[in-house]
């Protein structure tokens, strides 16, 4: 399906049955109960291939889904360009453009990225949100992302992409995602320091996303801050 890149095998992690035996507060194995399977749907609205959003989506809803117990889905946008504009309305839109959207909307998580285009994120990003039902997102977590020159477009998560999904009254995660050019390397996630940032923003999500997902608490690492509970504050 143009445009949605199923996770392979390999990148699937789709731990039911298999997960990595870990110990909870009463000394029971993590493997005694059998893991749901958490779908993570990554979206990039780069209209550009390759792009470093792109990657960067995948790099993060790949990690996602490998501490939740899931399997990643990404959703690159710019093949769907000419589907999305056949109309004003969801019901003109084309068959692939639907699929992506579905897939958005019956996602346990979802993860963003645009790279900046003119002080916010792309036109085209838009308007694949324009066709996303209004209370379709209510309380869904969607992890925010987005890429620059250099980060002094680091602003658009806060002030441009927060406010989009706090629209949708969307359950938008705290800490958010920017990476600029230096990050990559050939589209690729190489920088150390943006892999620190991805693992801190998962590590700090993790009990908030078992508690809304109601997902098995035990595969959040015990050693998690106490400041990350959702009930820290």
């Amino acid at each position: 399906m143009p445009g949605i890149r199923l996770p392979a095998t390999s990148r699937s992690v789709t731990r039911v049955g298999t997960l990595r035996t870990r110990r909870d507060h009463r000394g029971m194995s993590a493997t005694d109960i059998p893991a749901r399977l958490t779908s993570v749907v990554g979206v990039s609205g780069s209209p550009t291939r390759p792009s470093r959003t792109t990657a960067l989506v995948q790099e993060v809803a790949d990690t996602f889904a490998d501490r939740l117990g899931g399997r990643s889905t990404l959703i690159e946008l710019s093949p769907l360009l000419a589907e999305l504009g056949q109309g004003p309305f969801r019901g003109d839109i084309g068959p692939a453009a639907r699929t992506a959207l579905e897939a958005v909307e019956k996602a346990d998580v979802i993860v963003v990225g645009s790279p900046a285009y003119r002080a916010t994120y792309t036109g085209l990003f838009k308007l694949f949100f324009d066709h996303v039902g209004q209370y379709a997102l209510v309380d869904k977590p969607i992890v925010l992302t987005a890429t620059g020159g250099s980060d002094r477009h680091a602003l658009l998560v806060e002030h441009q992409m927060r406010p989009l999904f706090g629209f949708f009254q969307s359950l938008t995660l705290p800490l958010g995602i920017f990476a600029s050019e230096n990050d990559f390397t050939d589209y690729r996630v190489t920088s150390d320091d943006l892999r620190a940032r991805i693992d801190l923003a998962v590590q700090r999500t993790l009990p908030l996303l078992n508690s809304h997902l109601q997902l098995d608490p035990r595969l959040a690492d015990d050693d998690v801050p106490a400041f990350a509970r959702p009930d820290a504050f």
